[in-house]
């Protein structure tokens, strides 16, 4: 397992980062403890889970795992979604993240946060009011480290900007959806996180197990995260287009050409990629996790990792393309 930086903070974060979603509903405690504890063991430092996950179950069960190691442990967790069914039960109000940083800490056992993450933006309170709560949880010890998820690149910039103005903490990573199968980040966020430094954990790296290459293609599965009727991303109508499947077939020959599985060509091909500083990857079994292990310790070549990028990139749009027109000397054709 090689290690990086954390966005421009100096804390090092396994190349992977294990997340914890299912643990307590789909992975039950002993199965989850037993990843986790391997997970250490392979090299792993960095464990992602939320508040809102199981109704905090997952929580619990992360800090079990984690009693005697705590020290060793990039331990991040989330705010906003509904916890309690009061009117302040939601959101980023001092309120409901001072309520739940504390109920977050007693779940997990520990006195502290290395990264604590806004899950998605509110609209109703103000950045300001957000960006000085997270800045006094630092202050009072209780969080070491700030980030967000699932922001849009105005978003992000707008809390950077008050946190530059008020002289707060700044957010050091940014969480969002990112694969093969959903590359929307390249169209602004990309170029915000290589600029401010901000660190890149994408969450679904798999496309939602899509790029595991285990759904039969013109059939909704019944098994599987994908199988859900249900609003949101996971679902079969949301993954299953015919561009994911023809960067699905490239993934599948290039896993055959190097002796390895898609779902570990997959991960491989985020690695490599230098502004990613940890893919999230959800476990549901020992099986699973194995397989997503071994897509550390080796890396795709150069012209695989090119196939990947030119078979899964988005669509040339404006405004990207017309300032990149200007980002480059002109040819004579062009002036």
């Amino acid at each position: 397992m090689e290690y990086r930086t954390l966005g421009r903070s100096g804390v090092a974060v396994s190349e992977l980062c294990l997340g914890t979603m299912t643990f307590g509903r789909a992975t039950e405690e002993a199965e989850a403890i037993r990843m986790m504890h391997k997970f250490f063991d392979d090299g792993g430092n960095f464990l992602d889970t939320a508040d809102t996950y199981v109704g905090g179950r997952s929580e619990e069960i992360v800090g079990q795992a984690i009693q005697g190691r705590r020290k060793d442990i990039v331990l991040a967790s989330k705010v906003r979604m509904r916890t309690s069914p009061g009117v302040n039960g939601v959101g980023y109000s001092r309120k409901h993240v001072m309520d739940s940083i504390d109920e977050s800490l007693k779940r997990l056992k520990t006195d502290y946060l290395d990264l604590y993450q806004l899950h998605v933006w509110d609209h109703l309170t103000p950045i300001e009011e957000v960006m000085r709560t997270l800045d006094d949880l630092i202050t009072q010890g209780k969080v070491r480290y700030i980030g967000c998820s699932n922001f849009l690149s105005w978003q992000l910039m707008k809390a950077l900007s008050v946190s530059e103005r008020e002289k707060y903490a700044k957010f050091i990573s940014l969480q969002p959806q990112y694969s093969l199968i959903h590359r929307e980040m390249d169209r602004e966020m990309m170029s915000l996180i290589r600029e401010e430094g901000i660190g890149f954990l994408p969450w679904a790296p798999l496309g939602g197990g899509l790029l595991t290459d285990k759904y039969e293609r013109n059939e909704r599965p019944e098994r599987g995260r994908l199988a859900a009727p249900k609003v949101g991303e996971y679902t079969w109508d949301n993954k299953a287009t015919p561009d994911a499947f023809r960067i699905l077939d490239e993934v599948v020959a290039i896993a055959e050409e190097i002796h390895k599985t898609p779902a570990q060509v997959a991960l491989n091909w985020q690695l490599g990629k230098e502004e990613i500083t940890a893919p999230i990857v959800g476990c549901r079994t020992m099986a699973q996790y194995e397989e997503n292990i071994g897509a550390v310790g080796w890396r795709l070549s150069k012209e695989h990792q090119a196939r990947l990028d030119e078979v899964s990139a988005i669509a040339d749009e404006y405004p990207n393309r017309f300032i990149e027109r200007f980002s480059r000397p002109l040819t004579p054709e062009e002036k």
